[in-house]
């Protein structure tokens, strides 16, 4: 398969990322209207367990393939990738041995106590074939980016999505109605179906065109492997106990707060499986502008040239201003009509505002993470991004069950979390750069045009409802409206767009 220059393979995978991550918003709201608000509640409890499982087998392997695969590569040793992928899917299988007897032998007091609901327990019990799968998918998946090779792993990604709408709804189609714990058993069985085909799809073409005999076995394959997987490793399993405490945590406090256990998983589906993945949808552009970004700054940073890091980042962060603040303004104003209109749920606008200035400052401080680890300091993100989830912790724990706060206080902790992840990225980026603050172009221009909008939209909304005109046209008027009038209010103050592509 003919490979792309490197201006083609960004675009191409900015292009085939957006088209996965609007596939997957897609197949999330027509999953949602069929299992309910309680269904996607228990698919939220487990998915952190099946990010704990990936960390503790297959996170690090994933790494260290990325990263070992080009080195052989370029020291002209082809078939010690071929021996390199062996021994790697060998550690996997041998980690998913210990790792599934646990599960499957604490599995009901893992749903029970640690979860918070024994519905989970059929759940977990199938997440088992479905990270060996996962594992065994990324492992090939990461052999051919660390070859350069983006097509295959770009295209077999936006396939596993269409693959895994398919499935999973096929299978609620055909079994609906089930009790919530026999509905969430489907979901996770479309998605064993999805990475079984991935998998076989993924070995085969790497049998095709990366696969040579090893006549010379490299000696300490094994040792260089988990030099790099293990703090990987280490560093992503602690990050995601940090995030399945907090959502195992919030059900059980909201059940404190006076709510029913089936209310509490409801309204927590809501909010965390229908209201932020529709805030996130408008930030697909992040991992576009990171995948160009970072190249750049690792290198400038090879290079010494901390100036133009300095550049990129103070440009990256506009482009976050400019793009975010218009799409989370509008969403506060037109979201409530929108969560009903796709999800079926007039539940979804609550704690809006909330979650959309929390979306605005994780934008920027996963932009700002990304602007890290171009330049090296991977271990700077790790810490905060810990950190920002123990106070997310901390504010689950002491409001959540206060009932005055409920789901406010899980939302006023993403506010806070975010905030200060935020503030410790961009004091790490001045820190490491000499990067100079630039509130006006940055914050204030923007933040002001957003705000204009945001008032004005809402007033057009109110008044096109109030003379008759429905929900899905009065919000695609008030959007169109709303865009127009922040890129005037933007040029008024001096914002040109045009300088800020080459970012993009």
């Amino acid at each position: 398969m003919k490979e792309l220059t490197t201006g083609k393979r960004v675009l191409f995978l900015t292009l085939m990322g957006t088209l996965t991550q609007l596939l997957g918003f897609g197949y999330r709201v027509l999953l949602s209207r069929m299992v309910g608000a309680q269904v996607m509640g228990l698919y939220q409890l487990i998915m952190p367990v099946y990010s704990v499982l990936l960390s503790l087998t297959a996170v690090g392997l994933t790494a260290a393939m990325s990263n070992l695969t080009p080195k052989f590569l370029a020291l002209g040793k082809p078939e010690t990738v071929s021996q390199l992928r062996k021994t790697a899917l060998f550690w996997l299988i041998l980690l998913m041995i210990p790792v599934s007897g646990v599960i499957i032998l604490w599995s009901d007091p893992i749903s029970v106590y640690l979860l918070g609901d024994a519905r989970t327990q059929l759940g977990i019990l199938l997440l088992l074939p479905c990270v060996a799968l996962t594992g065994i998918e990324n492992i090939q998946k990461h052999v051919f980016y660390g070859a350069d090779s983006v097509k295959i792993p770009a295209t077999t990604e936006l396939l596993e999505q269409i693959i895994r709408a398919v499935a999973v709804l096929g299978l609620l189609v055909l079994f609906l109605p089930q009790y919530p714990e026999r509905a969430l058993g489907l979901v996770v069985l479309g998605m064993i179906l999805c990475e079984v085909s991935s998998a076989l799809t993924l070995t085969l073409l790497f049998r095709l065109h990366l696969w040579r005999p090893v006549r010379t076995p490299e000696r300490g394959l094994t040792m260089q492997l988990f030099t790099i997987a293990l703090p990987v490793a280490l560093t992503s399993l602690a990050g995601n106990l940090m995030h399945a405490v907090n959502a195992a945590m919030v059900p059980k406090k909201l059940v404190e707060s006076g709510l029913s256990q089936q209310e509490a998983v409801s309204e927590f589906g809501v909010v965390c499986g229908m209201t932020m993945p529709m805030l996130a949808l408008p930030t697909v552009f992040l991992g576009a502008m990171s995948l160009v970004m970072i190249p750049r700054l690792s290198r400038a940073k090879a290079l010494g040239h901390t100036g133009h890091i300095a550049h990129i980042v103070s440009k990256a962060l506009s482009v976050v201003s400019i793009l975010t603040l218009p799409a989370m303004g509008l969403m506060v104003v037109v979201g409530e009509d929108l969560g009903c209109l796709l999800f079926h749920n007039d539940q979804v606008g609550r704690h809006l505002p909330m979650l959309a200035v929390a979306m605005i400052l994780s934008c920027y401080q996963a932009t700002l993470a990304s602007a890290l680890n171009g330049i090296g300091h991977q271990g700077t993100v790790a810490f905060i991004s810990i950190l920002c989830d123990v106070v997310q912790l901390f504010f689950t724990a002491s409001l959540v069950k206060l009932p005055q706060f409920g789901m406010a206080g899980f939302a006023l902790g993403a506010v806070v979390s975010s905030a200060l992840g935020f503030l410790f990225c961009i004091w790490s980026v001045i820190r490491a750069t000499g990067m100079h603050l630039s509130i006006f172009s940055w914050f204030t221009a923007p933040a002001l045009a957003a705000l204009l909008m945001a008032l004005c939209s809402n007033l057009l909304m109110n008044r096109l409802i109030d003379y008759g005109t429905n929900s899905l046209s009065a919000g695609i008027l008030t959007s169109l409206f709303g865009v127009v009038l922040y890129l005037v209010t933007l040029h008024a103050q001096g914002v040109h767009l045009r300088d800020l592509w080459g970012v993009l």
